[in-house]
């Protein structure tokens, strides 16, 4: 990277200083979803251009592939003849040049890809992310830019970057900050407010059952509590962008701004609300975690090849982990709707067989090519929710030996303080900083906890705050084979087959069609098929693979109707409810109660 760094600044002494590089898009047939770009580079001498459009997108660890919606390439010099080019790879185009000029290309882009989040035209709007449309050189990265629009003109166009004299034309001061201000163009609706100061935008494309007015109440809290972790604000201006919509959904960060996706018709209820709320919280923590400060390995970012780093777990699990705190020091979530959440993320890391086998370190490094399906859910965890647990098991630690003077949040706000862009951290910067505020060597608990695949004891984590997790009283005890399965018709496919339970000791696989059961033909889920069993039950199993029927024995498993549920202890003492007021901002659900 280092070297990397260094043929960028010899490159840039070879073309007039501070220079702009000149980016129009021109949506021109948007039915078909297709815009021509055009792409001026200020005056070079170099004896040959290389253009580069990014191979993956900041905020998506997944190359994507994205040069492949370009057509039509074209290269002229200053005196607009023709330039001799070569593709020398996917993602890069090389302008050949014999004397000193200006160099102009010229090309068509595909832009179907809305779930991507990184290109989309259609008759209603454009998405337009510069990673997925606007090519660029290693030589003129660090230049301003500025980006004009051709769009119809009832369009409204909304960026993280400042307007640059116009409506549909914006500026930047380099093409870092281009990729990472993503623009919504379209017919959308606009509201803009202020908190502290500071300007925000909220700007929605689509229709659906969402309520605006609920939203902005809500959003407005939200940007208020940067506060309790950081010291300052790393921006004067945000823009929330939404997507409501069909066939996508997701979201992610950005330098100033953030676009969510989710389909029209999941804002309306309080657990689709909550949702949509909870995906802003975390967006908005990442304008510090990752936009702000994040881990060496993706400084600078490299647009066309995988940033590996070990720290992926900080930079998404840990935002994963705040986004909980923000919603319930707002006040937006109540303290039950927290601890529902919580109860999913944990009983879904329970019943991960992959939370024995990979550790966060190993998770962060993988994601670039980790899978999802069976196999990952049996031998790999995610950086998201191990991130978010073991950033918990972190946070309740240092509370507990601190009597809560000292949290996770410290940790945090000294990593914006010490770290900031462009400079990246380490993990041996993480565990500088723990002993600093602490005076204890987190060493070990690091080589256990994130180097090791994490082994937590939710119980004595749990009643440190005074909670505790438990079965429902009215549980009842159920037959298992261990697996999940989905209704194909007159099948039962299976999706997941839990590493060495039962399903997976009686030789059953994903894919595998379960036929009958006893003989008996299965019903419309396994739970209705196995109701009238019990664990220990010895059954045949009936099925089909590679379209021959096939049979095995199994004997069941026990299971349960209902998950364990986090709940408060009604014998918590005063210490670990004040601690809990000390990790969650609000009294412990005992106090409320009385």
């Amino acid at each position: 990277m280092k070297k990397f760094l260094a043929l960028s600044v010899l490159a840039a002494l070879s073309h007039s200083a501070w220079a702009d590089v000149n980016y129009s898009l021109a949506v021109t047939q948007p039915e078909h979803h297709l815009g021509n770009v055009s792409v001026e580079f200020p005056q070079t001498a170099q004896a040959h251009l290389d253009v580069k459009l990014p191979a993956w997108r900041t905020g998506r660890y997944e190359i994507l592939n994205l040069a492949n919606g370009v057509r039509f390439f074209e290269a002229t010099g200053d005196n607009g003849k023709a330039l001799k080019w070569e593709k020398i790879d996917a993602s890069t185009w090389r302008v050949h040049l014999d004397k000193p000029t200006e160099v102009k290309i010229d090309y068509q882009v595909y832009a179907n890809e809305l779930g991507k989040r990184a290109r989309h035209i259609d008759d209603s709007h454009a998405f337009i992310d510069a990673s997925g449309f606007f090519m660029f050189s290693e030589s003129f990265r660090q230049e301003p830019v500025t980006v004009k629009l051709d769009v119809p003109k009832a369009w409204r166009s909304v960026s993280g970057m400042d307007n640059a004299g116009s409506k549909h034309s914006f500026k930047a001061a380099d093409y870092d900050v281009l990729v990472d201000s993503p623009i919504e163009t379209g017919i959308n609706e606009l509201h803009k407010f202020s908190v502290d100061g500071r300007d925000y935008e909220l700007v929605i494309w689509g229709k659906g059952n969402y309520d605006v007015e609920q939203m902005l109440e809500d959003l407005k809290k939200l940007v208020a509590t940067g506060n309790i972790i950081w010291d300052a604000y790393p921006y004067q201006r945000y823009v929330f962008m939404v997507h409501a919509t069909s066939g996508a959904g997701g979201a992610t960060e950005h330098l100033n701004s953030t676009i969510i996706q989710r389909p029209r018709d999941r804002f309306g209820s309080r657990e689709d609300y909550l949702a949509f709320i909870s995906t802003a919280a975390h967006e908005f923590i990442h304008t510090w975690n990752v936009k702000a400060y994040r881990p060496e390995g993706l400084v600078p970012y490299d647009y066309t090849h995988i940033n590996y780093d070990k720290l992926l777990w900080i930079a998404e699990g840990s935002t994963s982990y705040f986004e909980d705190h923000l919603m319930v020091r707002s006040g937006i979530a109540t303290t039950d709707e927290f601890l529902n959440v919580l109860t999913k993320t944990v009983n879904r890391h329970l019943s991960s067989p992959g939370r024995e086998v990979q550790s966060a370190t190993e998770t962060s490094f993988d994601k670039w090519i980790n899978q999802g399906g069976d196999h990952a859910r049996n031998y790999s965890t995610n950086i998201y929710s191990e991130g978010s647990l073991i950033s918990m098991a972190l946070d309740i630690d240092l509370l507990e030996n601190s009597q809560g003077k000292q949290s996770y949040r410290d940790v945090h706000r000294a990593l914006y303080n010490q770290y900031k862009m462009p400079h990246g951290f380490t993990a041996t910067d993480v565990k500088t900083i723990l002993k600093q505020l602490t005076g204890r060597d987190y060493s070990q608990w690091w080589a256990n906890n994130v180097d090791a695949p994490a082994d937590i004891d939710f119980d004595a984590l749990f009643k440190k705050v005074g909670l505790v997790l438990e079965r429902p009283k009215d549980a009842k005890a159920v037959a298992s084979v261990d697996a999940m399965a989905k209704n194909t018709g007159e099948l039962l496919t299976l999706t997941h087959v839990r590493r060495d339970g039962a399903a997976w000791q009686a030789g059953l696989t994903s894919d595998d069609k379960i036929v009958a059961i006893n003989k008996k033909h299965v019903g419309k889920d396994l739970k209705s098929s196995l109701e009238t069993f019990k664990a220990g039950d010895k059954v045949t199993i009936d099925f089909i693979r590679r379209d021959t029927l096939q049979s095995t024995t199994l004997t069941l498993a026990q299971s349960f109707d209902k998950d364990k549920k986090l709940v408060a202890d009604k014998q918590a003492t005063a210490q670990q409810m004040a601690l809990f007021k000390a990790w969650m901002g609000v009294e412990h659900p005992n106090l409320v109660k009385k």
